[in-house]
């Protein structure tokens, strides 16, 4: 039986798709883009094209959305057409095929607000038990899209994993700030710290919520990077992350200078990733440990999958001002 994956041109959708095809398992990358992990060029938006896609399948992973970098050139209504009506889509779909499994990726932008203490404040632990307070079109219509997607589990009994995954980008931060300061690598090195996620480990999580979403039935999960810090890290996080890090990591501070590399002297937040650990049974494996230790051989802590799957960019578009522009 055939997984369907949407956004298949996509970091995530490919990522998922080079996977399974490994593995030998039916796979079918449904996308607007053309691409070599694509096998039905159309959108989500158009019911009929969602369809016809269902047969045969078993399990989807929807991953299609528009992201954050869309925010300063998508209306307001394209947002809500993608990503809430083409999730509403895919759902019906899903529902009168028999689909088994359906995992949505979302994001943790869902939490906006919530995610930037205030002056003077400890850093935010971020649990599944925070309340989302959007603070852009994007997370709203995340958040909306995620609430349909419990509905459809309450009324129908569809198998639902929510994945609300970090940043596993690798391109450029959307910060001039933070692009002049930090170099790419060693941004997203930090970031692994509390805010960062290797996109194998997202397949990985991904997967795993097809295999335990009929077990579940319906789950809502932060997947993102295991982070050292614990709720007592926090207050010291917001005034000297970077002593923090150097005493969980003794030789951090000489691994970093070998690369001309710097810690952020702050941490606004903690991604924490305990329940998708327990529930899901997911083991990621690129943390900041891992990136210390590819220090240590000379090597890239990236995963091969995210070498493989590489920067794309998220629009046709070249801008002089930054990889993207920012409402």
């Amino acid at each position: 039986m055939t997984i369907l994956v949407t956004g298949s041109a996509g970091h995530l959708g490919e990522a998922i798709i080079r996977t399974l095809r490994r593995r030998g398992s039916p796979v079918r990358g449904i996308d607007l883009k053309p691409s070599p992990f694509t096998d039905a060029v159309g959108s989500i938006v158009d019911p009929d094209f969602v369809r016809r896609q269902m047969d045969g399948v078993i399990a989807v992973l929807h991953t299609a959305t528009l992201h954050k970098p869309h925010v300063a050139t998508h209306s307001k209504q394209a947002f809500v057409d993608t990503n809430v009506t083409g999730t509403l889509n895919l759902l019906e779909a899903a529902d009168a095929a028999g689909v088994k499994s359906f995992v949505f990726t979302s994001t943790t932008s869902a939490f906006g607000s919530q995610l930037r203490p205030e002056a003077g404040q400890a850093a935010v632990w971020v649990t599944e038990d925070l309340p989302p307070i959007p603070k852009n079109i994007y997370g709203t219509t995340k958040l909306m899209a995620e609430n349909l997607c419990e509905l459809f589990f309450r009324e129908r009994g569809l198998p639902v994993v929510i994945l609300r995954t970090s940043r596993f980008f690798p391109e450029e931060d959307d910060d001039p700030a933070m692009r002049s300061a930090y170099s790419l690598d060693n941004a997203q090195a930090n970031e692994l710290l509390y805010r960062r996620l290797d996109v194998a480990d997202a397949v990985s999580a991904h997967l795993l919520g097809v295999a335990r979403a009929p077990e579940i039935g319906f789950g809502r999960y932060i997947v993102s990077a295991t982070s050292p810090f614990g709720q007592h890290h926090l207050a010291a996080l917001a005034r000297d992350a970077a002593g923090v890090v150097r005493e969980l990591y003794p030789d951090c501070a000489q691994l970093y200078a070998s690369r001309g590399w710097r810690l952020f002297p702050e941490i606004d937040r903690v991604y924490v990733n305990d329940r998708a650990r327990r529930e899901l049974g997911w083991h990621p494996e690129f943390d900041f440990a891992h990136v210390l230790s590819s220090l240590r051989e000379s090597t890239d802590f990236r995963s091969h999958l995210a070498r493989e799957v590489g920067a794309k960019g998220y629009h046709d578009t070249r801008f002089d001002e930054g990889p993207y522009p920012v409402a």
